[in-house]
This record gives C-alpha cells, sequence and structure tokens, in this order.
C-alpha cells in the first residue's frame, strides 16, 4: 500500500492509524524485526545489498552537483567537462559510420585500427612502445580502465598507496575490491607533487599498488621527469605496480608530459590509462584504452569481456580518425584553456584566494582558509547567495579541506562572471 492509501484509510478507520505507523517502523534503517517484515511483505535491503557498497558515500562531484541542479540560474563550474563540441572532423567520422552500417560488436579488445593507431600516438607522443595485439585494451572510458585495472591486482588485505587530492573514483573501487588505501597527502607548497620520501614512508610489505594520477583531477599538479624518476628508483626491483592515470596528459602546459612508464625498468610495473574525454571534448562517445603488460591485459580483457563486451563501435571508429587527424585542433584548445588557466589563477590571487598556478588538466584548487569557512560551507554559501557552483576540496579526499576546485573548461565569459560573483561573496562575508 501507499502512504496515501494509509493516511486516507486512517480517516475512516483508526486502527489504521497503528498500522501505518507499525509498516513505517518496519521499514525503519535499522530494524530487523522479521515477523513485521514478513507479516506486510517489505523487503529489507540492508541485508540483500553487500556492506561495501553500502559503506560507500556518493561521489562528492555529483552530489554537489545535485544540490546545485535545485537552484536556478546557476553559473556552474563544477564539472569537468569541456565546453567545446568534439571537432566537427570526428563528429562527421562516427555519422560516416553509421550511415555505413558499421554498427556490430568489434573485438572485444577494439577495432585492430584503432589499437594500432593507439600504439602509434603513445610512440610519437610519449616514447611508450605497445603491442597493439595484446598490449592494448579499448575501455569504455578512462575510467572503466581504472575500474578493472585495480580490480585485476587488488585483493582483500593488499595496500594501495594513493596521494590525494585526487580524483573520486580510485578509493572507492579500491574498497570495492578489498583493498587498503593508504593515502598520502600532496602539498600547494610542493605544487602537490608525490615526494620519493612520501612514498617510501608508506611503502609496506602489503603495498601492491600505488596509483600516480597526474596531471592531477583537482589539483592541476604534475610531475616532471626529475620526479618521475626519483619514484621510479624506489619501485625498481619491487613487485609493486602502478596505475598511472594520464587521461589529462595532452592538457600539460609549459612543457610535455611524461609517463613514468617510458622510464627504465618501469614499463613491466605500469599501466597506463588513457582516453579521449578530456583532449579532443568526447565525453559522452565514453571511450578510453588501457595500455600494459600482457601478462596484466589479458586478465584486465576477462573482466572487460563479462562486463561490457566491446566498447562502442561509433565511438571507436570515431577516436581512429580523430587520433590521425586531429592534432591542430587539439593544439586549439589546449591554447584556449591556458589562456582561461592564466587568467582565473591571476583573478583568484587578486582576491586573496591563494592558488597555485596548475600545470596540467584544466582546474584551479585555491586555498579559501582566508574566508573563514571549511570547505563544504564556502560551497553551500556561495551556491545560495550567488548562484556560483564550485566543488568543496574535501570531494577529493580529507587533504582537500581547505580548498575548492574550480573548472575552468567554461567560456571565459561563464568564468569571468562567476568570478565577478565570488570576489562579491568574499567582500560580504
Amino acid at each position: 500500500m501507499s502512504n496515501n492509501v494509509f493516511v486516507g484509510a486512517a480517516i475512516c478507520r483508526p486502527w489504521y492509524i497503528l498500522l501505518y505507523a507499525i509498516v513505517k517502523i518496519g521499514r525503519g534503517k535499522h530494524t530487523r524485526n522479521y515477523s513485521l517484515r514478513r507479516l506486510f511483505n517489505i523487503m529489507d535491503y540492508s541485508n540483500i545489498l553487500t556492506r561495501n557498497i553500502q559503506a560507500l558515500p556518493p561521489s562528492g562531484i555529483r552530489k554537489f552537483f545535485s544540490i546545485a541542479a535545485e537552484y536556478d540560474d546557476v553559473i556552474s563550474l563544477s564539472i569537468g567537462e569541456p565546453d567545446f563540441k568534439t571537432p566537427w572532423k570526428i563528429r562527421q567520422e562516427g555519422v560516416k559510420n553509421l550511415q555505413k552500417g558499421h554498427t556490430w560488436y568489434t573485438a572485444n579488445s577494439g577495432l585492430l585500427k584503432l589499437r594500432e593507431e593507439i600504439s602509434s600516438y603513445l610512440s610519437r607522443r610519449y616514447s611508450l612502445k605497445y603491442d597493439c595485439e595484446e598490449e592494448i585494451l579499448i575501455t569504455v572510458g578512462g575510467s572503466e580502465g581504472i575500474d578493472i585495472c585495480i580490480r585485476s591486482m587488488i585483493e582483500p588485505g593488499d595496500e594501495v598507496i594513493l596521494p590525494e587530492p585526487c580524483f573520486v573514483a580510485y578509493s572507492p573501487i579500491i574498497k570495492l575490491s578489498g583493498g587498503t588505501v593508504v593515502p598520502i597527502e600532496t602539498k600547494a607548497a610542493n605544487n602537490f607533487k608525490l615526494t620519493p620520501e612520501q612514498l617510501a614512508e608508506k611503502i609496506t610489505n602489503k603495498t601492491k599498488m600505488l596509483v600516480l594520477p597526474y596531471p592531477c583531477n583537482p589539483t592541476g599538479g604534475i610531475m616532471r621527469k626529475d620526479d618521475l624518476e626519483a619514484i621510479a628508483k624506489l619501485l625498481r626491483g619491487t613487485n609493486i605496480m602502478v596505475l598511472s592515470d594520464e587521461i589529462y596528459s595532452e592538457l600539460t602546459y609549459d612543457g610535455k608530459h611524461v609517463s613514468i612508464a617510458s622510464l627504465d625498468g618501469m614499463r613491466e610495473r605500469c599501466v597506463v590509462i588513457n582516453g579521449f574525454s578530456k583532449a579532443y571534448a568526447m565525453t559522452g562517445w565514453r571511450l578510453g584504452f588501457t595500455a600494459g603488460p600482457v601478462e596484466i591485459i589479458e586478465q584486465m580483457a576477462k573482466i572487460h569481456q563479462y562486463a561490457i563486451m566491446c566498447s562502442p563501435t561509433t565511438s571507436q571508429h570515431a577516436a581512429y580518425y580523430a587520433l590521425k587527424s586531429c592534432d591542430l585542433e587539439i593544439k586549439e584548445m589546449v591554447e584556449e584553456y591556458d589562456m582561461r588557466r592564466r587568467f582565473i589563477v591571476k583573478e583568484l590571487n587578486d582576491m586573496n584566494l591563494a592558488c597555485f598556478n596548475p600545470e596540467g588538466a584544466f582546474y584551479a584548487f585555491p586555498d579559501i582558509t582566508s574566508a573563514g569557512l571549511n570547505s563544504e560551507a564556502f560551497c553551500e554559501k556561495l551556491l545560495e547567495t550567488k548562484k556560483v557552483a564550485v566543488v568543496p576540496g574535501t570531494a577529493f579526499g580529507t587533504s582537500g579541506e581547505g580548498f575548492v576546485r574550480i573548472s575552468y573548461c567554461y567560456s571565459l565569459e561563464h568564468i569571468s562572471e562567476a568570478l565577478k560573483r565570488i570576489k562579491e561573496f568574499l567582500n560580504e562575508i
């Protein structure tokens, strides 16, 4: 019975009031009264859902985005989605393949021509050599690559070292696999880099994996070659694997991205995650790829086969064309992001919100402690009073307290108006 039926019936029959109260109690989160539940046919989902999934909090980004959606006329700088449309040439290639009827499944690992092109791309851009037939797997976005990489290696009792603040997905997936998250707090004073000293302190005989999330969402921090060499020196000769999430590799400013897998002795202990969402403005196409040792990719492919079958066929054809023909479009988008980056960092610092100059990705991560509010309160009050949505730093780990993430993958007009309102907000408080 619905609540409305109970309430309506209670007006006519007082005993329905008692029945209604019993059922409401029976639906209580912590109630385990089997007899009542059986009598009224009430499911106890708390005993059906796994403890791991019930213990996971929702994404801090999506949680705040949902709150923002309840307000009208919000200016959002909260989501990491390029405001550029997918370049026309890529969209045209997708349409052309649909018109040709190329709508069947591909091989589980993805179109061979796409894997060949990815192999060529990794070689020419990052000096990485991977066999297209056995060492590259096409995934549903970089997110699936992260998921199946962790699930293929992490078991209960394994420790995974995780530099924070970082992308929200790593920690939940590690926990769902039964692993233990070992966080390392990176700091603005050190450009949010992972230092070898920090890493050395956290390595134990239970350490199975290091997540290396650079360029970093949300901080914009990167790791230069010298930084990576110091990390690699600690890992060589161990059985510790590196999940190197390089989804923002093309969005590296003032230099070129270096993959830790390109360093001596590291290829065999790295799985590289990348994709098309950020650099190619292809978020909705849901296409990524992983590259790594054949022994690891074979096992990741098993999960992919059973859970996914293959990545979207149209997206694969379009991505093949993107890699072959769209270097210029990527360059133009990166130049636009760079201009926005310099503008937003200057404006934030002028407001007394100390902001590290991000060297990669498309996020600013200002320190908001001068406002006298914690991260959550700052974002809530800013949204409520000025209708500007940014993300609390705590969405990316406890070390994000005192910061907020501001995405600059929006138009300059959009960013300018949001910054104007943030300045008004600061003056008022």
